[in-house]
């Protein structure tokens, strides 16, 4: 086992349930290497919008950070559902953010000739 990775954040998790330290005879957290990976997967979750009760939900299906996708077997209604749904609020926001970028990129070309268009 090796010490906590990343500050506070793993025992965070804990907290939340995400993630599963071991203890030392000495009752320390101990956290094997994997758990860099899991605290890494973590983030990027968290990051993409997703909540800490959607994270406990499929975590447990995940493969690694470079591997999302669960097996669909493993998913319950519920849990497809609550992932379309932070699905649809991230691409209205990127909707959002493309529509604001374009104005930008509109008003700038309108008072810097040499700044094009994307």
């Amino acid at each position: 086992m090796s010490a906590s990775p990343v500050g506070d954040l793993p025992r965070y998790y804990e907290e939340q349930g995400l993630l599963h330290p071991g203890r030392g005879d000495n009752g320390y957290r101990g956290y094997p290497e994997p758990a860099v990976v899991g605290v890494q997967q973590i983030r990027g979750l968290l990051d993409a919008g997703l909540t800490t009760g959607m994270i406990r939900a499929i975590l447990p299906y995940l493969s690694g950070p470079g591997e999302l996708h669960p097996l669909a077997e493993c998913v319950t209604p519920g849990t497809a559902a609550l992932l379309q749904g932070r699905i649809d609020r991230i691409q209205a926001r990127i909707d959002r953010l493309a529509r604001d970028r374009d104005r930008l990129d509109a008003c700038l070309a309108a008072v810097r000739p040499e700044v094009r268009e994307r």
